[in-house]
């Protein structure tokens, strides 16, 4: 006789449950940080502004997520983790994103203009600005890279569209 608990652990070490594991963790989290009020912001917010942040949080919370269960060993988990700890230390440090974000714009489109002119974007190119870190890596690393991150994101959305079908019961 297997209860329904058997049945569940027997593949505890695979990608799926670490990550569902990690995930609900995180909402957790999100969601005592609400309860407590921390990052309201000040001042009256609406409930649209409040459902943008809270979608936000948990999108950073999924990746991060993910990003963590695979580790250090692929590229882009280690770019995806370098983003988002830069990302909250930007935030963390009051610094204005919007100011640094428009920065960045500008200098993006003076090069843009420059490689318009050069040439047209290969296949190859496109996929590295799909790919957290693939800007660095050679295309035998890019597709093994994104063969991965692929795998790891349908991963992401089979753990997460079952959470959504529990908490809808």
């Amino acid at each position: 006789m297997t209860s329904k608990h058997v049945i569940a652990t027997t593949h505890t070490g695979s990608l799926k449950n670490r990550f569902a594991r990690r995930f609900l963790r995180s909402l957790l989290k999100v969601k005592r940080s609400d309860r407590l009020g921390t990052g309201t912001g000040t001042g009256f917010q609406s409930n649209e502004e409040i459902r943008k942040r809270n979608a936000q949080r948990i999108k950073t919370a999924a990746y991060r997520s993910m990003a963590c269960v695979v580790g250090p060993r692929k590229n882009w988990s280690r770019a995806l983790l370098f983003k988002l700890r830069y990302r909250a230390r930007i935030q963390g440090a009051g610094l204005r994103k919007r100011c640094l974000v428009s920065k960045k714009k500008r200098v993006l489109r003076k090069e843009n203009k420059v490689q318009v002119i050069s040439r047209e974007p290969s296949r190859a190119d496109n996929l590295r600005k799909l790919v957290p870190g693939g800007d660095s890596m050679d295309i035998c690393s890019l597709l093994d890279e994104t063969a991965h991150y692929i795998k790891c994101l349908a991963t992401q959305v089979t753990v997460m569209e079952s959470i959504a079908d529990l908490y809808s019961e």
